[in-house]
């Protein structure tokens, strides 16, 4: 689908319903619960080198001298290394991100369809792919750092828009990186209210397998994902081509 017929089914569709929603969402929930479990472990497997590499130039000074954070001071050189570092440890954590969101929403399709096949968890992780969430990735750090600059005001705000971003990347192959902001937000201005309360309730669902001695929030933490899909589904419609 090319950005002009999906930005007048963006126009066209109904208003979001909370209720239906939340509650397909649940059920939903029931059927992926593993894969979601799954999909968290590899982005926790997947982002892991990337901590790694924020921390290398402290892990490399306190090798060659073990003296250098005696005052529990970082050495400006090392600061601003770290300071240089940031940028791309965001983009590449959210371009990691990206990809196996995206990975989860097929397989929510796949799931809620009753279609065969295996779960890819690496179905984004190609060329093709890596690019556009690379330049997404980009794009959506530059939004946060925007977003900082208004004294956070302006997460508030592009955390709706922002949180479309994966399944439009899942489900419209067509679309370039700006396309796929641009429908974000889209559909996220024409429904900010409900999909921020969705966004949040869901959020706070997710948490709830903290009670299971704090295990249990590994696999109720991608609950918060699912509202996405539905949300995506009900506003556009799901291609199986993808």
């Amino acid at each position: 689908m090319n950005f002009t017929n999906l930005s007048e089914r963006i126009q066209q569709s109904a208003p979001v319903e909370f209720g239906t929603v939340f509650n397909n969402s649940v059920e939903l929930f029931k059927k992926v619960w593993l894969q979601g479990f799954l999909t968290l472990v590899l982005t926790f497997v997947s982002i892991s080198p990337f901590y790694l590499l924020i921390y290398l130039p402290m892990i490399a000074v306190g090798i060659s001298d073990p003296d250098a954070f005696e005052n529990n001071e970082l050495p400006p050189a090392i600061g601003g290394i770290m300071i240089l570092i940031m940028p791309i440890f965001m983009t590449a954590v959210m371009m990691v991100g990206i990809c196996l969101n995206a990975a989860f929403l097929r397989i929510c399709r796949k799931y809620d369809l009753n279609e065969s096949g295996k779960d890819d968890y690496f179905y984004y992780f190609k060329k093709e792919y890596l690019v556009k969430a690379l330049i997404l990735s980009l794009i959506m750090t530059g939004l946060s750092l925007l977003g900082l600059l208004t004294c956070g005001l302006g997460i508030i705000y592009l955390v709706v828009p922002m949180s479309l971003f994966p399944a439009f990347f899942a489900f419209d192959k067509e679309l370039s990186a700006m396309e796929i902001v641009k429908a974000g937000f889209a559909l996220g201005n024409k429904n900010w209210l409900m999909i921020f309360l969705l966004v949040i309730v869901a959020g706070l669902v997710s948490q709830l397998g903290v009670i299971l001695c704090l295990v249990g929030v590994l696999f109720t933490a991608m609950f918060s994902k699912i509202p996405i899909y539905f949300i995506y589904k009900d506003a556009v419609g799901i291609s199986m081509d993808v």
